[in-house]
């Protein structure tokens, strides 16, 4: 890769945030190589996140290193630490080449793309910078089915509305607005309002309201987790049990996501994930 993506934080740096993450797969309870392999994509998705949030330069030009690094991994001749782990994987599993360039993708459209007009255009950026993840996660499990992509779609979307919802503050303060404008418009918010340091009454509603589109969308887990066996239906019943478990956090901070952000806590996390596994059997 280009002198640019050096400097970036190390991939142990990176994987050192992932319990905190909705897309946490550091479960004991997977097994060892197949927690290697999850913990390979998942990687590879904050390294690439990097490159979009973080990095000082030219991120467009690190993006497509990274898509030139994906290539290489297929063919077997990575050379940057996180892509020779992911070519691994991805002989092991048999993973799809789309999903990585999605996830490039969507991280050269923030790159463009700063404020989101509506719900459908949300939903399509979250096609790219979502749902290849539970693509993945299917593949590595070798579940992945019509049926079961399609549910995991919904679930993927939903989490990635949750954490937007979270890091509101955060990321208008990156001059992104993930809350769509015909929503805002609808409620009163203003750009001013996400740079508050509490949340007014009119943005707690339409985060509230949000959430509850993200808990719809979330709902086709329990389809998603039946269907599964096994290890994976434990590391899916793990996503879906976290996005439940992050929209109780939301909902007890009364929606402001500004003056701190609501996070769920283990305990409620496990709580919420025992829960859906019994509403799946």
């Amino acid at each position: 890769m280009t002198a640019a993506t050096t400097r970036l934080p190390a991939q142990e740096a990176v994987r050192s945030r992932a319990a905190s993450e909705n897309f946490s797969v550091a479960s004991l309870l997977l097994g060892a190589r197949t927690r290697e392999h999850l913990l390979a994509v998942y990687d590879f998705a904050r390294y690439v996140d990097e490159l979009g949030d973080s990095l000082e330069g030219d991120r467009l030009a690190a993006l497509d290193d990274a898509a030139q690094q994906v290539d290489l991994a297929f063919a077997g001749r990575a050379t940057a630490p996180v892509f020779r782990q992911l070519s691994h994987t991805i002989h092991a599993c048999a993973l799809s080449r789309g999903p990585f360039l999605r996830l490039i993708e969507a991280n050269r459209r923030d790159q463009l793309h700063h404020d989101y007009g509506t719900w459908d255009e949300l939903l399509a950026y979250c096609e790219l910078s979502a749902n290849p993840v539970g693509e993945l996660v299917l593949e590595v499990f070798g579940a992945k089915t019509s049926e079961r992509l399609a549910l995991s779609d919904d679930v993927c979307t939903a989490l990635q509305v949750i954490e937007h919802l979270q890091d509101v503050g955060e990321d208008a303060g990156r001059g992104r607005i993930y809350l769509p404008r015909e929503h805002r418009s609808e409620l009163g918010v203003t750009p001013d309002d996400l740079a508050a340091p509490t949340a007014g009454e009119p943005l707690r509603r339409l985060v509230a309201q949000e959430a509850e589109r993200a808990r719809a969308l979330l709902d086709s887990g329990t389809q998603l987790v039946r269907s599964l066996h096994g290890r994976a239906r434990l590391a899916v019943a793990g996503y879906v049990g976290g996005g439940r478990a992050q929209l109780v956090a939301l909902e007890r901070a009364g929606y402001d996501v500004l003056s701190s952000t609501p996070r769920a806590s283990k305990g409620l996390r496990v709580r919420t994930t025992l829960a859906l596994l019994r509403e799946a059997r």
